[in-house]
């Protein structure tokens, strides 16, 4: 379904891609891993053949660099960062995405979709008003209107609160269990294992480790996510730049904040804050 060979793309002296190869095959569900600036949405980017690159994308038997729109129609896209107007209704969105892809919503395929998707009894509402699962369930539902057998997707949980978050990944597990082929990126173990067959780990733009996500979690020290919890949520914002600053990942989730670490480093975190002078009043391990 994929086939990239000696895949390379600088933006001036940075080598966002260096050199990567790799094949996709229908049916299969493979994961890009790394951290930010890894080279994962590069990459992706580059299959979907919107940006130049030296080396060989192709997709099913078409090179997106030559045959970019004929390369394209055998996939659907879901983008980290989801844009819409929010003052049209789902509807509107969906029609206006179906004729510039050349085709319809009027159909039973479109009709099951969005009663898979969930979506049903939302198809009247404004888009702004709809919640972040809801448009993540709306950019799902736009990259599958013309059935493509290939889904790329870039991160496609990282704005997600944690019960969206587990929505969404039954939803994509389900499409690649009906035989989609995916190709996602994530820095998520927890997705990595509930969606991909293979992993493919990234540093600085090359391919590092290639593997199932039982030797991924191996080759990283299994992670783990610590819930902190705060004296107060004034304290949210602080806490999660000053955890990012350090390399951690986190995120607010309710009156707390998640934060991914490895075994090792399980205490770390709650060590900076208090250095920060920021006040720690509980945690819980998952």
């Amino acid at each position: 379904m994929v086939k990239v060979r000696d895949l390379y793309k600088n933006f001036g002296d940075l080598k966002a891609v260096d050199g990567l190869s790799f094949g996709v095959e229908m049916g299969e569900s493979l994961a890009l891993w790394g951290e930010n600036g890894a080279g994962k949405t590069t990459a992706l980017r580059c299959l979907l053949g919107v940006i130049d690159y030296q080396g060989l994308v192709q997709i099913g038997e078409y090179r997106s660099d030559r045959q970019g729109k004929a390369a394209r129609r055998l996939l659907g896209f879901v983008p980290q960062e989801i844009s819409f107007q929010d003052d049209m209704t789902v509807i509107e969105s969906l029609t206006l995405f179906a004729r510039l892809k050349k085709t319809t919503i009027e159909s039973q395929y479109t009709e099951d979709l969005l009663t898979r998707l969930g979506l049903t009894g939302h198809v009247g509402k404004k888009v702004g008003d709809l919640s972040g699962g809801m448009k993540q369930r709306l950019a799902l539902v736009i990259a599958l209107l013309a059935d493509p057998p290939l889904l790329i997707l870039d991160e496609p949980t990282a704005n997600l609160d944690l019960r969206a978050r587990e929505e969404f990944l039954a939803l994509l597990a389900g499409l690649r269990d009906s035989g989609k082929t995916l190709v996602f990126s994530s820095h998520r173990l927890e997705e990595v294992v509930a969606l991909a067959d293979r992993v493919l780990v990234l540093e600085a733009g090359r391919l590092v480790v290639a593997c199932t996500p039982a030797e991924l979690s191996d080759h990283l020290g299994s992670k783990t996510m610590l819930k902190l919890h705060l004296a107060s949520e004034e304290w949210i914002g602080p806490a999660v730049e000053a955890l990012t600053s350090q390399g951690f990942y986190a995120e607010q989730n309710g009156t707390g904040i998640w934060v991914e670490v490895v075994p090792l480093e399980k205490a770390r975190p709650i060590s900076l804050l208090t250095e920060a002078g920021i006040p720690v009043s509980d945690f819980q391990m998952e």
